[in-house]
C-alpha cells in the first residue's frame, strides 16, 4: 500500500516537472520569437517612417506638418508592434488593450491642458490661419511666427523677444494676420492750419505719395475734420505688406520736410479770450 502510494506520488511529481519544463520552453521560445519579432519589427518602422518622409520631403509639405505627421506615424506603429509582440508572447492582448486605454484616460484627466494644446496644434496644422514667417497679432501679442510646434507656437516681436503662446488658446481664439494678404492700407492724419489752400495742401501730400515706388495704388486724400485749432486730412495708401512700417514712417519725414516748403503751415493750439471791462 506503501509502496503503491509513493510511486503514484512519485508520477504526480514527475508530471508537474514535465508541466514546468514544457512552459518553460514554450516561454522561452515565445520570447525568443517576440524579441526576433520586435527588432525586424523596429526596422520596419524606420523604414516605413524614412519612406513618409521622404514622399512628404516630395511632395514639399510644409516641414511643421511633416514633423507631426512623421511623430504620428511613428507612435501608432510602435503601438501596433507593442500589441503584436504581447499578443506572441501569449498574454491576453484585449486585457493589454484595456490597461492601456484606461492609463491613457487617466493621463488625460492630469494633462488635459497639454491636450488641449495638442489638438490646437492639430488644428493649427490643418486650418492654417497662419504660416512660418507670417505676421499675427494674437493673445495680447504681437509678432512674428518663428515655429508651430506640436503644443505651442513661437513669435519673434519687433524688439527681438520670443513670445511662447500655446496653442490651444490660438486655435480658437482671434487671430489678426497682417500677412494673410498682399496689400495693407496705410493711414496718416496730416493737420494743417484754418486758412490753408485746400487744393494746394491736397496737391502736395498727393505729390510727395506719387514720389514714392513703393506705393501701389492710387492714394486717397479726404479732408476729414474740421478741428478746433486745425483742419485734418484723412490720407490713404496701399503698400505690399512687407514695406507698411517703412513707407508709413518714410511719407511722415517726407510730409515735414516738403510741406513747410510749398508754404503750407503746421497748426498750433489756439486760444481766443476776450475780456470785458467790468
Amino acid at each position: 500500500m506503501n509502496e503503491a502510494l509513493h510511486i503514484e506520488k512519485g508520477m504526480a511529481l514527475n508530471d508537474f516537472l514535465s508541466v514546468i519544463a514544457h512552459s518553460t520552453v514554450q516561454f522561452v521560445l515565445h520570447l525568443l520569437v517576440a524579441i526576433v519579432v520586435f527588432y525586424i519589427g523596429r526596422f520596419l518602422v524606420r523604414k516605413l517612417n524614412a519612406f513618409v518622409q521622404t514622399i512628404l520631403k516630395k511632395r514639399n509639405v510644409d516641414p511643421s506638418i511633416a514633423s507631426f505627421v512623421q511623430s504620428a506615424s511613428e507612435i501608432v506603429l510602435y503601438f501596433v508592434l507593442i500589441i503584436a509582440v504581447v499578443g506572441i508572447m501569449g498574454l491576453e492582448t484585449s486585457s493589454f488593450v484595456a490597461l492601456f486605454a484606461s492609463a491613457g484616460v487617466a493621463i488625460g484627466m492630469a494633462m488635459s491642458g497639454t491636450l488641449q494644446n495638442f489638438a490646437g496644434g492639430v488644428l493649427i496644422l490643418t486650418l492654417r490661419p497662419y504660416n512660418v514667417g507670417d505676421y499675427i497679432e494674437a493673445q495680447g501679442f504681437a509678432g512674428t511666427v518663428k515655429a508651430i510646434q506640436m503644443f505651442s507656437t513661437l513669435i519673434t516681436t519687433p524688439d527681438n523677444k520670443t513670445i511662447i503662446i500655446p496653442n490651444g488658446p490660438l486655435s480658437n481664439g482671434s487671430v489678426n494676420n497682417y500677412s494673410r494678404q498682399e496689400l495693407r492700407r496705410v493711414d496718416w492724419t496730416v493737420s494743417l492750419a484754418y486758412g490753408t489752400d485746400f487744393d494746394k495742401a491736397k496737391q502736395a501730400i498727393a505729390d510727395v505719395l506719387n514720389a514714392d515706388e513703393r506705393i501701389a495704388k492710387t492714394p486717397e486724400i479726404y479732408l476729414a475734420e474740421l478741428a478746433d485749432s486745425s483742419i485734418n486730412f484723412t490720407v490713404r495708401a496701399w503698400v505690399k505688406a512687407a514695406d507698411y512700417w517703412p513707407v508709413f514712417f518714410s511719407i511722415n519725414e517726407q510730409i515735414y520736410k516738403t510741406l513747410p516748403e510749398r508754404g503750407l503751415e503746421f497748426p498750433f493750439p489756439q486760444l481766443d479770450v476776450h475780456v470785458q471791462n467790468a
